[in-house]
């Protein structure tokens, strides 16, 4: 099987340096700790998974033939390294302001070294497609909807919507390699399960520490205004749900959520408007 991705959209890795303010405004966006936690517990599982994603594709990238399915993967590994980088700062930021990022981080590597000891190279690789979807549209989501970062901070409001550009510019590159080497739907379905439970999991628990800090744990108002904002009647993830679902089906393939519009959009912000060539005279 070739690559998905629509022909001509090409997979580059940005070399972006943010310069994340320091200190770190302890509540970024808006003011609201639910919201900025989420996005900070979140950020923290980033460095790690994504090494994991890149190393679950390496394992097969001397298997695929497709001249650029294999530019794709060269180009999907540069930008999730890119990404571990900036978290990786971003990590520290949050370290500053007393929170235990080192216990959240170890929870992750342990899930992460375990299942790379366990499970074969092709449930790896199912476990990185399916989170892929998963960050996916979240990507889309935030790209789509500017509740995600109404009134954060420039400085963080650009780094993630930088991260959410490549994560759709590239949300179908662990799925091809997969479908090539190995397309067991019953596989990746498991491994989605999974891997939803544990990135839900460790976000929670990431969240949850993050308020306990702040002193907010136990405030009621704080949960019930995030759980509102998340999947209330207006909420940011609750269109979200039907293009999750939409995984399960049999001959799903990501790009089968066509938003090459928003991606056009969106890349004006870090690459400049397209150029446009001369025609030959």
């Amino acid at each position: 099987m070739a690559s998905t991705t629509p022909e001509g959209l090409q997979i580059r890795p940005r070399h972006m340096d943010f310069d994340l303010p320091n200190p770190l405004p302890r509540h970024w966006n808006g003011g609201d700790a639910f919201k900025t936690h989420l996005f900070d517990a979140m950020s923290v599982l980033f460095p790690d998974g994504e090494r994991f994603f890149i190393d679950s594709v390496r394992q097969f990238r001397d298997r695929i033939d497709d001249p650029v399915l294999k530019e794709q993967i060269r180009g999907f590994i540069g930008q999730e390294g890119h990404h571990s980088r900036e978290h990786l700062e971003y990590s520290q930021r949050l370290r500053d302001l007393g929170y235990n990022v080192e216990r959240i981080e170890k929870r992750a590597r342990a899930r992460i070294r375990y299942t790379q000891k366990k499970f074969s190279p092709q449930r790896q690789l199912a476990a990185t497609a399916a989170l892929e979807h998963i960050t996916a549209i979240m990507a889309d989501g935030l790209l789509r909807n500017d509740a995600y970062m109404a009134e954060a901070h420039p400085t963080l409001a650009r780094l993630w919507r930088w991260h959410a550009l490549e994560e759709t510019e590239h949300k179908a590159v662990a799925f091809d390699v997969y479908n090539q080497v190995c397309g067991s739907r019953k596989l990746l379905r498991r491994a989605m399960l999974m891997g939803t439970f544990f990135f839900v999991l460790d976000t929670t628990r990431g969240l949850a520490h993050m308020l306990k800090v702040d002193g907010l744990l136990w405030n009621w108002r704080v949960w019930r205004d995030g759980i509102r904002w998340m999947w209330g009647k207006e909420g940011v993830f609750r269109p979200l749900i039907h293009t999750y679902l939409d995984f399960f089906k049999d001959g799903f393939h990501p790009w089968e959520h066509n938003n090459l519009d928003l991606l056009h959009t969106a890349r004006v912000e870090f690459d400049g408007p397209p150029q446009v060539q001369a025609s030959a005279a």
